[in-house]
């Protein structure tokens, strides 16, 4: 099976390959969501809809497993009792960096990266070649859009960004998502939903 096969039968389900690195047997896939398809498809979901906790995660959960199985592969996940080491693995693959406010910036979603889960496969893939490291051509808009400069620091400052986020209800960090991630150039052509961005910060702040 090709990679573009294996990205056909990923974003059928609104979920698209992130980055690939090698594992032990053969190559990890990692998987993000599909946009503007991915948020539509989760609200629409019986995981969100029941009114149980962890709507997202439970429908990662089920839909990755299901791929797993259909194509003898291995799921794994950041969140749960074992969780996969996510962060090194993006570091470890062909399309995640550091940006230059610390977070990591993936070549199709920018700072809106968030990785669903992955697929481990027990063979490996011929992938399409690596792009380059998209911030060093870039005019770094995300190093001064953060309202408080909780970015700017050699270390994130959350408090900082939680009382500022916490202070109005109707600011834009809360409605449409850290304004640090927007400013991004490939956040911006990510058509990520406003919605999406907004439930993940009210998470943040629970």
């Amino acid at each position: 099976m090709t990679y573009s096969d294996l990205q056909s039968k990923v974003q059928a389900e609104q979920l698209t390959i992130f980055g690939t690195l090698l594992g032990a047997r053969g190559t990890i896939l990692l998987l993000g969501p599909h946009e503007p398809g991915f948020w539509p498809v989760l609200c629409e979901s019986p995981e969100w809809q029941d009114g149980l906790a962890d709507p997202v995660d439970r429908w990662s959960q089920r839909v990755i497993t299901r791929l797993a199985d259909g194509l003898g592969a291995r799921a794994h996940f950041p969140f749960g009792a074992e969780q996969a080491p996510f962060l090194t693995w993006a570091m470890a693959s062909d399309r995640a960096w550091i940006s230059p406010v610390g977070m990591l910036v993936q070549a199709d979603a920018g700072l809106m990266v968030s990785y669903r889960g992955a697929l481990e496969l027990d063979w490996e893939i011929q992938t399409p070649e690596a792009p380059r490291y998209p911030c060093a051509s870039c005019a770094k808009p995300c190093t001064t859009a953060c309202p408080v400069g909780a970015l700017q620091g050699k270390q994130y400052d959350v408090e900082a960004c939680r009382s500022y986020v916490q202070s109005d209800p109707a600011q834009r960090c809360l409605t449409e998502g850290c304004l640090a991630r927007r400013a991004c150039p490939i956040s911006q052509a990510y058509d990520r939903d406003a919605a999406q961005s907004a439930y993940h910060m009210r998470e943040f702040l629970n």
